[in-house]
């Protein structure tokens, strides 16, 4: 497999690695500082090649925080092989991932976060937002990097194969084709939609980020929070037409 090392925003690297039996990519990211930063881990059997693309921007022993948004081999697989290598290393999530997840999972306490809570890097500072559901799970998170107004957005705008580092053309149209494509899959509706969906989404949005930090597919720089406000759409067109759901919501 073959990983890339793009700077997607200034201090922060987006480590991809295409996997061929997936087909699509999985993306970590990077924030280089005094206290340095990992979104995602990747799978534990792909801990290697991460690990020697970190090696190449900063002394992996020197990772200080491990963030994921909710509790996925993707996201945190290979967190236990990140804590033995960094030893000031701790893992960082929502309140509900610590208490249910990681205190079993975790060969070190995590450091759980309420809503707004923010870690401050040096020259960054990282929000994490509390979106439980978005993009999965009730323990789900996110990160926004406030200094350079990144979204690390998970899943949120997945797209498969193995595209572009960064771009700047329409990701909405590539996220809406791969949830139309996923609706005949057993990935359907693998974004619950909920009465708290549309709020999240909003929120998100209200952020303006310049950069969409993307776990699958392309990071995407430009008018972030349009880009948001047209998935919401989306994701509530297809997703959101459960006529119980929808008398909930107006409730």
């Amino acid at each position: 497999m073959d990983t890339k090392i793009t700077e997607v925003a200034p201090d922060l690297y987006r480590i991809s690695t295409f996997h061929p039996d997936y087909k699509i990519q999985f993306n970590q990211f990077l924030i280089k500082d005094d206290q340095p930063f990992l979104m995602h881990t990747g799978f534990r059997k792909m801990f290697d090649i991460t690990h020697e693309a970190v090696s190449k921007i900063i002394d992996p022993a020197t990772l200080r925080w491990i963030g994921y948004s909710h509790f996925e081999p993707d996201e945190c697989g290979a967190l236990n092989e990140w804590l033995r290598v960094a030893p000031n290393a701790q893992a960082t999530c929502s309140v509900v991932g610590e208490m249910v997840m990681l205190n079993d999972y975790a060969d070190r306490p995590a450091r759980p976060l309420n809503d707004n809570d923010v870690l401050d890097l040096g020259k960054h500072r990282v929000r994490f937002l509390a979106t439980p559901h978005v993009p999965h799970a009730w323990d789900a998170g996110l990160f926004f990097e406030e200094t350079d107004r990144t979204l690390l957005c998970s899943d949120l705008f997945f797209h498969p194969g193995d595209p572009e580092p960064l771009t700047e053309s329409d990701i909405v149209g590539r996220a809406r084709e791969s949830i139309l494509h996923g609706m005949n899959s057993p990935l359907a509706k693998e974004m619950p939609y909920t009465p708290y969906t549309d709020r999240t989404m909003q929120r998100l949005a209200e952020l303006s980020p310049r950069t969409l930090a993307l776990m699958h597919g392309s990071t995407f720089r430009g008018d972030g929070g349009q880009a948001i406000t047209e998935l919401a759409a989306v994701v509530r067109e297809t997703y959101g037409c459960d006529e119980g759901l929808t008398k909930s919501a107006a409730s």
